[in-house]
């Protein structure tokens, strides 16, 4: 059966145009009843800016098995709308499937959406949905981009529910990021909503269609920037009250009511987060709402992460202790067994069992248990005076010699302590960063969350593409470190962990310079690196040297790369 899943497609537009394939997405080939999914998002709904008139260009008639460049197959459409139209593919030389997106070489838009696509593919950020490929051939124009079947839609997970803080926590903060990253490329998105917003199995949030959704639809800003700033907040209003911010429905959430205003989620839902309450606030300030506590609104993505960062952070929910189930007898137990079963309405009595121990063999087992117990004490007895007359004869051996002060016997081993992190900032002793903004995962304590390594061609030695990759961690104070334990996500031959003591968050000597604390390899997934001598600093560097080869994930495909999920000090 083919596989359907829309976490990694574009859909249609409700904008007054059917799909042509409304009737066809009804139910799959083994005859399932499938959701049709529909993006009901306008310009209007969603506070964006203009879009171009549709090209003149009618959507090329294609059908399923269809084969573009004799390599993706077509299977499935799941949009045919403003001259384009989007289908799910198999890529038959990788055997694995795709989105593809297909104009005629003559639309209107279909140089730009070449452009966006591009210039999308160079970003080349995990958090977004890669595109694969970008054509133009035998008159056509398709986009190939990833596609996710294990991956959720904003839209389906609100529609049980607001999420929980954590959750909108870590959407926000991510998309932010992302955006971020995207925006410092020159790259906008201008079509950013529940649609094209998706959290993997994993726990990551990713966004779709970067550059590429706007440009099918002519999408346009004159202030990129603010556009999706005001759209995150949008995102982030919506997960914590399940409401779209503007007076429209959209995406299967309902409007505020008109003539109220934008007024703040801890208005609109009880139990909302107060501080992501703001920060939705300040985000849609961009639309003439007032910041909570007259704090300045944020314009930019980039603004947008650094309030984040100024929140204290949102820690996941303890996990709910669930009692056992009442303990049931069974009939066995209650000694009805090989009875026959009574009448039903009728009750059967259940005999009263014997007084225990009260035959001539139960008499005779007392008095064997008894002697045992006697025998026994004695025998302990026995040993107890002996053991302490030796320890006697030994004290007296013991006072004719000199006690030595540095009797072994007479150390204690002093108990780890653990020392807390205050905050952390990743090195970069050449080249470009690898990804700052995820330093804080490293010691949220969350395993799942993590700072990743980029990927590299050859390995497991990292030079001389780069002389190592790592982050410094403020320990608050000068502490004696005594061991690093770091978690990691790749196993695999190898990966080689150094500390050194530095000078600040920023060290202003180069790696050679400083005092090597210690250093470890594993080829497994979890290291402890102790220290080779006692040394008081502030201020400590991971510093990853090796990284093993690792298979293609949702993140980067396969190379050499490593990832730091949990790194945690004791002196």
């Amino acid at each position: 059966m083919a596989e359907r899943s829309t976490a990694a497609v574009d859909v249609a537009d409700n904008s007054g145009d059917e799909s042509l394939t409304a009737q066809a997405d009804q139910s799959t080939a083994d005859g399932v009843a499938k959701n049709r999914e529909r993006d009901t998002d306008n310009d209007e709904a969603q506070g964006s800016g203009g879009t171009q008139g549709p090209g003149k260009a009618s959507p090329p008639e294609l059908h399923s098995g269809h084969k573009l460049a004799r390599r993706y197959r077509l299977e499935e459409c799941v949009t045919r709308l403003d001259g384009f139209s989007s289908w799910r593919a198999v890529d038959e030389k990788l055997r694995r499937a795709v989105g593809v997106h297909i104009l005629p070489a003559d639309h209107a838009r279909a140089r730009t959406v070449l452009a966006a696509a591009r210039s999308s593919a160079l970003l080349g950020d995990p958090r977004f949905v890669q595109v694969l490929d970008a054509v133009e051939e035998n008159d056509l124009v398709y986009v190939v981009h990833e596609w996710l079947p294990d991956a959720t839609e904003l839209t389906t997970l609100l529609a049980a529910g607001p999420l929980e803080p954590h959750d909108a926590y870590q959407m926000v903060s991510q998309l932010s990021a992302a955006m971020a990253a995207a925006h410092r490329e020159g790259l906008s998105h201008l079509r950013l909503n529940p649609n094209a917003v998706l959290r993997t199995s994993t726990g990551q949030w990713r966004i779709r269609g970067l550059a590429v959704n706007a440009a099918l639809r002519g999408v346009t800003s004159a202030s990129p920037q603010r556009t999706d700033t005001e759209a995150i907040g949008a995102l982030l209003y919506a997960a914590l009250t399940q409401r779209w911010p503007y007076e429209n429905d959209a995406y299967g959430l309902s409007g505020l009511p008109k003539d109220l205003g934008l007024i703040p989620p801890d208005q609109v839902r009880a139990g909302v987060h107060r501080g992501l309450s703001e920060l939705a606030m300040r985000a849609l300030a961009n639309d003439g709402a007032t910041a909570s506590r007259h704090e300045a609104p944020c314009t930019t993505p980039e603004e947008l992460v650094k309030a984040i960062g100024e929140m204290p952070r949102i820690r996941p929910p303890e996990p709910a202790f669930t009692a056992p189930p009442e303990y049931q007898r069974t009939t066995y137990q209650q000694g009805t067994y090989g009875r026959p079963a009574p009448h039903p309405g009728v009750t059967q009595p259940v005999p009263a069992p014997p007084p225990p121990l009260q035959s001539r063999t139960g008499k005779a087992l007392k008095w064997a248990v008894s002697a045992l117990l006697i025998a026994a004490l004695g025998l302990g007895s026995w040993q107890l005076a002996d053991a302490l007359m030796d320890q006697g004869r030994s004290d007296d051996t013991n006072q004719t010699q000199t006690t030595d002060g540095n009797d072994k016997n007479g150390d204690k081993v002093r108990p780890a302590k653990p020392i807390s992190i205050q905050s952390a900032q990743e090195y970069v002793a050449e080249g470009s960063a690898q990804a700052p903004e995820d330093v804080g995962n490293t010691y949220d304590g969350d395993s799942s969350t993590f700072w990743r390594t980029k990927r590299y061609n050859e390995g497991p030695q990292l030079a001389p593409y780069k002389p190592g990759v790592g982050i410094v961690y403020d320990l608050g104070s000068p502490q004696e470190v005594s061991a690093v334990s770091i978690g990691l996500r790749y196993p695999g031959d190898h990966t080689t962990v150094h500390l050194y003591a530095t000078d600040s968050l920023s060290p202003s000597a180069p790696v050679d310079s400083a005092k090597e604390i210690g250093t470890a390899t594993t080829s497994g997934t979890s290291l402890t690196v102790k220290a080779s001598k006692k040394l008081k600093t502030q201020y400590v560097l991971l510093w990853i040297t090796d990284v093993p080869q690792a298979p293609q994930d949702d993140f980067s495909s396969a190379g050499y790369k490593q990832a730091v999920t949990d790194v945690k000090f004791t002196g």
